[in-house]
């Protein structure tokens, strides 16, 4: 079947593609939770005082009661059991952002050859899978498999259901047999825990005496993009990349806003229904659906939660997400740049600290110049950003976020905290010691007598802007969307946690001195304007204007890419944050950056070994025939004497002949072993494959141009992003 005739094929199963209405036979409080191990499941089937012990650890963050595990074991398993689970597994998150698990059975053999339905309370606590083909950035030999899962009670149990049958999911930590941590949450849950214990200081220091747990919370907004699976399985790019390697622009993209916000394709919409019903089933609160900018691409977002159990749900969110798309027909694409030249895909991460006890910490008020214990751990925030403003870059780095940041679709790549116009105002106030007042919350009146005077924000939202406080939280508009937001969380948690630390050093200092507490105040939030203000900014953060400003006047970092980015993580002052603070060892912290530069490495040579094969193999024949047969038109037209202009056939051989030229040279650059160490051999892909990448593309999008359509192999951007 000639490439054409396969893209007819696929557009046809399409367009004639019956679509079943989605018709949830459940009402959402039916559904709400239903395959979780909730505490009100707990209650109903423990004893008493196990049920107070366990929910004395998920509340305060207490040490679990081994004593109880095996009536815990016991109640879960019998719950699971209940919705036919025949296995159980332990969940956890490898450095590599994805979802690993290994699939246990309840299954005992007893010694007269029966079996026995058992779920011990050691077996809950702690596992041992052979964890030795996980990456561990040297903190193991390969020979050494041993590593340890361990049960985190503060995320709840739940089962997953398939067509295939019922697995009880347990989220745990993953250590190593000497206790380095080999996955994303053991740092979440420190970072977490030393949050707390800085947080506490200030909020004693202020006067408060009953003071409940204080922890981040995360409301992250999920972007992806939906390809019909017919279109998918005939690009290898896409399959095993993630992201369209080649491909000419449609003639239509984005630029009439039309995708954006509107009325939602109704296979796009049963998708989305069937992803909402799985998420409810296991208490993920999913709140809002809609297209994005880019035809073919949809947001999802949920509530806000507490970070671990949010980080978690952000994961099975993914993972749903991608078993629904097959389900429907698609290919749900996480790639944060699947298609040049319209938007990527981004995951905000909005993130917020807080307890029972104070509320949002970071909620203004109507005052927020008055609201000294708002303004101290807004400035602690930012003395955070601008003194660890690589790190924050760090966490965002992957191979596929650089190419979506700096781009006029997502912030620069340079780190940076816009306030709005209120707050930029009242703390430059503060810089310069004279604190007058807030501008006023004003109201809007719209000029149509049926609509009420609506209030309007003290300030406005900048897009640009990687990290932007948005009226009680701060949104950390960097983040790729493939990426786990444990990262980010893990870096946000513990630099706000060492800036607490500082505040209350100096608070104290003061106070012993015999300042009264509101000039202590005052003069520790001026130390962090004057020291640490340069990195707020509320300007157009795409201008040029302000990345020579930044880099030239203010002295913050611009790392476009990984392989700039993440050499930060070996920073001393970041070394010495992770190590004070009881988040990550030295060692721990070594390994992440070998993990990530491994990772950043092997997705370019990946993509680079997919440029050269596809171009040889796919591209190259089908310029090739259509080349063929225009000369072969050609001759016959001359034999009768008619002349035609041999331009075209030309500059089709031109495009052939410079093609694979570029295709030798980065299948020659790909040979190359000999590197200084990771951080030559990271700056070695980006600086010379990625570039050669870029030009084999370049051709290979100019033939496809000119090529017929007839024959051209690969399912084109204007089918894959707009037939659905």
């Amino acid at each position: 079947m000639s490439g054409n005739q396969s893209r007819v094929q696929a557009i046809y199963q399409i367009t004639n593609r019956e679509i079943k209405p989605f018709n949830s036979p459940k009402r959402l409080e039916e559904m709400w939770a239903k395959d979780v191990f909730t505490l009100s499941k707990m209650q109903e089937c423990l004893p008493k005082d196990v049920f107070k012990s366990l929910q004395k650890t998920i509340k305060t963050g207490e040490p679990l009661d081994l004593s109880i595990a095996d009536v815990v074991a016991t109640a879960m398993r019998d719950w699971a059991i209940s919705k036919k689970a025949l296995y159980y597994a332990h969940v956890f998150y490898p450095l590599t952002n994805s979802t690993a698990e290994k699939h246990d059975g309840f299954v005992s053999v007893q010694g007269d050859g029966s079996v026995i339905s058992e779920f011990a309370g050691k077996v809950l606590v702690k596992g041992e899978p052979d964890g030795s083909s996980f990456p561990n950035g040297g903190i193991r030999s390969t020979f050494e498999a041993r590593g340890y899962t361990a049960w985190d009670v503060t995320s709840p149990a739940y089962v997953m259901e398939t067509d295939n049958g019922v697995t009880l999911c347990i989220p745990t930590v993953f250590v190593s047999w000497t206790g380095e941590a080999l996955d994303k949450k053991t740092p979440l849950l420190r970072s977490n825990a030393a949050l707390n214990k800085s947080a506490r200081k200030v909020l004693q220091l202020l006067g408060h005496k009953d003071i409940a747990p204080i922890s981040s919370s995360c409301g992250a907004e999920q972007e992806y993009f939906l390809v019909d699976s017919n279109f998918a399985h005939s690009r290898p790019d896409l399959l095993l990349a993630g992201r369209t390697l080649f491909g000419r622009p449609s003639a239509k993209g984005q630029e009439f806003d039309d995708h954006y916000f509107g009325a939602i394709p109704e296979r796009v919409q049963v998708f989305m229904q069937d992803v909402e019903e799985s998420m409810y089933r296991l208490g993920i609160p999913a709140k809002t659906r809609h297209n994005e900018v880019a035809p073919g691409q949809f947001e999802l977002a949920p509530f806000f939660e507490s970070a671990n159990v949010a980080t978690d749900h952000q994961q099975l969110t993914m993972t749903i997400l991608r078993k629904m798309a097959k389900k429907h027909g698609f290919l749900c694409l996480l790639h944060e740049k699947p298609f040049a030249g319209i938007n990527g895909s981004g995951k905000h991460v909005n993130w917020s600290v807080g307890n029972a006890t104070q509320g949002n910490l970071l909620d203004p008020g109507d005052t927020p110049h008055s609201n000294a214990q708002f303004l101290l751990f807004c400035g602690a925030i930012i003395r955070g950003v601008h003194k660890f403003g690589p790190l924050m870059r760090a966490v965002v780095a992957t191979a596929s976020n650089d190419h979506r940041l700096g781009a006029n679709e997502a912030p620069p790549a340079i780190m940076s905290v816009y306030l709005g116009s209120q707050l930029e105002d009242v703390f430059e106030q503060i810089r310069t010691g004279e604190i007058k007042g807030s501008q006023l919350a004003q109201t809007m009146n719209i000029g149509i007598d049926t609509l009420p005077v609506i209030p309007k924000d003290p300030g406005d939202r900048n897009r640009t802007s990687p990290f932007a406080f948005t009226g009680n939280r701060f949104e950390f508009r960097a983040v790729g969307a493939s990426q786990s937001v444990a990262g980010p969380l893990v870096a946000m948690n513990t630099i706000l946690a060492d800036s607490l630390q500082w505040i209350a050093e100096k608070l104290e200092a003061e106070l012993n001195q015999g300042v009264e507490l509101n000039d202590a105040i005052q003069k520790v939030l001026q130390e962090i304007m004057e020291k640490h203000g340069a990195v707020v900014f509320g300007g157009n953060g795409y201008s040029e204007e302000w990345h020579k400003m930044a880099v030239e006047e203010r002295g913050l970092a611009n790392l476009p890419t990984t392989a700039d980015a993440l050499p930060s993580l070996r920073y001393k002052e970041v070394e010495e944050l992770f190590e004070k603070m009881g988040v990550l060892s030295p060692v721990e912290l070594e390994s992440r950056f070998e993990v990530y530069a491994e990772q950043y490495i092997l997705s370019l040579e990946v993509e680079a070994k997919l440029v050269v094969s596809i171009a040889k193999t796919t591209i190259y024949p089908a310029a090739i025939n259509y080349l063929s047969k225009l000369t072969s038109t050609m001759a016959s037209l001359n034999n009768i004497g008619i002349k035609l202009d041999t331009s075209a056939i030309e500059k089709i051989a031109t495009l052939v002949n410079q093609l694979m030229a570029e295709v030798e040279k980065l299948s020659e650059a790909l040979e190359k072993e000999d590197f200084v160490d990771t951080e030559d051999h990271m700056k070695y892909f980006a600086q010379t494959i990625l570039p050669m990448m870029n030009e084999v593309r370049k051709y290979a999008d100019a033939l496809e141009g000119e090529v017929d359509d007839e024959l051209w192999p690969l399912p084109t951007y204007q089918e894959m992003l707009f037939i659905k």
